[in-house]
């Protein structure tokens, strides 16, 4: 089982990144093959229109370090997406990474990917209220769904400004253990 982390938060020692990698942790244990990406560490751009994954490659033409985050996604069962809420949307960070994954889209608008991947989309966020922000999963939903995840789930961690404030809200993290003791189980 191939579980990859594509970690989306600016901040060392985020919230999202500590749910995340409370779900990684547990997938570890239990014999999961766990790779994390933290793009805040990575040199990319986002998409550039260049067509390229449309006309010359299966895959992403643009040569930077999003490439292995990319492939490790493509090959991945479980994928983790962590990012914090800013303005109603996910970071920057995690926009130009997820905006890249158009080249697993072909030229006739089906998916590259096989099917059967699971996803679990995690979003912290200072309102404290989770529901409030639920639209931006509903559109990561949409085309997480596209590529062929065939399960996708969300843990939101609301009413954190601060980054670290996650361990004062274990209820958070427990879901996130819990989930991959069963998808993992």
């Amino acid at each position: 089982m191939k579980c990859v982390g594509i970690l989306g938060s600016p901040r060392p020692k985020s919230n999202s990144a500590a749910v995340a990698e409370k779900f990684l942790d547990q997938a570890a244990t239990m014999g999961a093959e766990v790779t994390i990406h933290r793009l805040s560490d990575m040199n990319y751009s986002g998409c550039i229109a260049c067509g390229g994954c449309k006309t010359k490659s299966e895959t992403c033409v643009v040569e930077d370090d999003l490439l292995q985050a990319l492939e490790d996604l493509r090959n991945c069962d479980i994928a983790v997406l962590a990012s914090p809420v800013y303005f109603s949307e996910v970071s920057g960070q995690f926009k130009s990474f997820f905006d890249r994954t158009y080249s697993f889209v072909t030229p006739q608008f089906t998916t590259r990917l096989e099917p059967g991947k699971k996803a679990l989309m995690i979003l912290s966020q200072g309102q404290p209220d989770p529901g409030k922000y639920r639209d931006v999963f509903d559109r990561y939903g949409f085309w997480l769904n596209f590529y062929g995840f065939g399960e996708s789930e969300l843990i939101v961690a609301s009413g954190l400004q601060e980054a670290g404030l996650v361990s004062s809200k274990p209820e958070i993290l427990a879901e996130a253990e819990s989930l991959a003791k069963r998808w993992l189980g």
